[in-house]
């Protein structure tokens, strides 16, 4: 066992530190990664241990993970920490691994915490070290590996995924926080009721459900016979202060920015309010939120329904004028509103079909007759000679006009679908097709 690991701390050490495992039956959730029989776990029981990453939310175990291989594989541990450390950091970790193997024969597990976080040539310092065997690498991470360590790194290592602990776990951790020695030992109530909440408070988070138990502990009232108990007003009072889990910029974060927007496009207003609410409970931006709702407008209703535009657009502003609490609401509306709205991705399609030929094609030029004219000589050369003044012709259409350049003047970008307001608008480009069409006056052929 590593030295100091799991010694008995001195002075004040959080719950959930005291809590961490020592043996693989202790550890909690990830069964299907170190369940009995589960490959990985065979791995560790035979002493076969491998660099890896431990990808997964926060709160799921990642660094009771590592110090537990350590521990199971009575190996020393070095921690880095890609927040606070750089190169210099590193190399010393390296020459201690190295030393250590040297004078005591004894291998190394190091940890890095937040390895994303470590740009390229720092990513690329592990590499020989890890190929050479100075060291079991074990790196933690909350981002997808794939987008954010290199290529290099992750043809070294093993990618696990460690998902939210299940409530039922949740639980068991917090019945052995409450009774253990290493935890309060026994000098708190907690009814089974009280326990089921927190553990679904915690949101798959061991490390928030320890917290909740700990701080609930602090504020523990005396029940029957006098001893501290935490009842549902305490955990009310503790969760009133406590923020859900909201990874900022993290898988979390897009996966919950995803489901709203998936709500919204699939036209039901329960779900989209629910992740709107979930975000704000969580500590998102409202602006960034409103921002969002403003471009979901756009994308998925487009002109089956403009006010969904225009009411997006307000509720930026409530949000703006009113801050929090008050402009929230106003967002709710927005996002109920756009949930039931007729949708149409045609505006999108058709911008982005557009930019992809534009990218493409030649810099074709501005077609004579729709040129600027504003001296006598661009006049002298033709410019805007044959433009036909639309306010000028039966029903302020130009029959026959074209606006687009020659080369491409049959190309179709904006194609309204039979929904909502553009049912309407498809109708009318119908007609002005057909005046197109039978006009004697055709630009192009």
């Amino acid at each position: 066992m590593q030295e100091g690991l799991f010694d008995e701390a001195t002075g004040f050490e959080p719950l959930a530190a005291r809590m961490r495992p020592l043996t693989l039956d202790d550890y909690v959730g990830q069964a299907h990664l170190v369940g009995p029989g589960k490959p990985l776990r065979r791995a560790l029981e035979q002493g076969q241990l491998h660099s890896m990453i431990l990808w997964g939310p926060p709160g799921v175990g990642k660094t009771t993970f590592a110090r537990l291989l350590a521990n199971v594989g009575d190996l020393a541990f070095e921690t880095v920490s890609a927040v606070l450390s750089g190169v210099k950091d590193i190399r010393g970790a390296v020459d201690r691994a190295h030393h250590r193997k040297r004078a005591e024969g004894r291998d190394t597990l190091l940890f890095v915490d937040e390895v994303h976080r470590f740009n390229k040539s720092q990513q690329d310092a592990f590499l020989p070290h890890i190929e050479d065997g100075t060291f079991i690498f074990v790196g933690a991470t909350t981002e997808n590996p794939s987008f954010e360590l290199n290529s290099a790194l992750l043809s070294r290592t093993r990618v696990y995924v460690l998902k939210h602990i299940e409530d039922d776990d949740l639980r068991r951790l917090l019945v052995r926080a409450v009774t253990s020695e290493r935890g309060l030992k026994g000098a708190l109530v907690v009814p089974g009721p009280v326990i089921e909440l927190m553990a679904r408070a915690a949101g798959g988070d061991a490390r928030r459900a320890l917290n909740i138990l700990e701080v609930a502990a602090d504020l523990a009232e005396p029940g029957e016979g006098g001893q501290p108990t935490v009842n549902e007003a305490v955990l009310e009072q503790v969760l009133q202060t406590s923020l859900r889990r909201f990874d900022k910029g993290g898988d979390v974060f897009y996966d919950q920015i995803s489901a709203l927007h998936k709500s919204v496009r699939g036209s039901d207003p329960d779900g989209a309010l629910y992740w709107l609410c979930r975000m704000l409970d969580g500590g998102c931006d409202p602006l960034y939120v409103a921002r969002r709702l403003l471009r979901i407008a756009s994308e998925d209703i487009g002109n089956a329904d403009p006010r969904a535009l225009r009411l997006a657009m307000d509720a930026w502003d409530a949000q703006e004028r009113l801050g929090s609490p008050e402009g929230e609401l106003a967002l709710a509306q927005a996002a109920t509103y756009l949930a039931l709205a007729p949708k149409s991705n045609a505006v999108y399609k058709a911008f982005n079909q557009c930019m992809a030929d534009i990218r493409q094609d030649p810099d074709y030029e501005v077609p004579v007759h729709l040129r600027n004219a504003p001296t006598k000589l661009l006049k002298s050369m033709g410019h805007g000679a044959e433009y036909r003044y639309a306010h000028d012709e039966p029903d302020a259409f130009a029959a026959g006009e074209a606006y687009l350049p020659e080369a491409i003047h049959h190309r179709r970008y904006y194609q309204p679908v039979s929904r909502g307001l553009e049912i309407r608008l498809a109708e009318k480009r119908a007609r002005l097709d057909e005046l197109n069409n039978a006009s004697d006056t055709r630009r192009y052929p």
